[in-house]
């Protein structure tokens, strides 16, 4: 999984051997929305417009099929609105969860899943807090300003308990 950022909340996600772009139109104006979207299998947004609902509590991953059973196409990765953001189900890849706004509840899945955090130092502080009194993902990404990052950084530096937390710097790539 390669993700990278681009401000706000713009996102490109190279995952499940499939590209997707979130949140294109609301891409920084340096940015050219015609590049950015170029080659990409799915765009969406990230208020989960057009996605099927998902209810994060009870939502789990497919399961990746046996050797024998699979084909020589890889499986669609598939997109879910949930309450606070997107999730992305990519067979062989973690559980990837977008977060624009405040999460609902979230299922066992989330032990183990990346979840990217977009908002001021305030709403990462708060949003990455509830990800870690509820779960304990593989990593958690910030996406924001640098001061907003030191803000949630500062407050959750002391709570992560295996977790990795990670900067996304605009227009590079993190690979996890």
């Amino acid at each position: 999984m390669k993700l990278t950022w681009f401000g706000g909340t713009t996102v490109r996600i190279h995952v499940g051997g499939a590209i997707l772009v979130g949140d294109a139109k609301g891409a920084p104006a340096r940015i050219d929305r015609t590049e950015l979207v170029s080659g990409a299998d799915r765009v969406f947004a990230l208020d989960g417009a057009d996605l099927p609902v998902a209810d994060g509590a009870s939502w789990k991953p497919r399961r990746q099929a046996r050797l024998l059973d699979e084909g020589e196409v890889l499986p669609e990765v598939l997109l879910w609105s949930v309450t606070g953001g997107v999730l992305v189900d990519a067979i062989g890849e973690a559980p990837l969860l977008l977060a624009s706004d405040d999460l609902g509840e979230l299922g066992r899945w989330a032990d183990g899943a990346v979840v990217v955090l977009f908002g001021d130092g305030a709403a990462l502080s708060a949003r990455g807090q509830a990800v870690l009194d509820a779960r304990t993902p593989k990593v958690i990404a910030l996406a924001a300003g640098e001061d907003d990052v030191d803000i949630a950084i500062a407050a959750l530096r002391d709570r992560l308990d295996g977790t990795g937390l990670f900067s996304l710097e605009p227009g590079m790539a993190l690979e996890i």
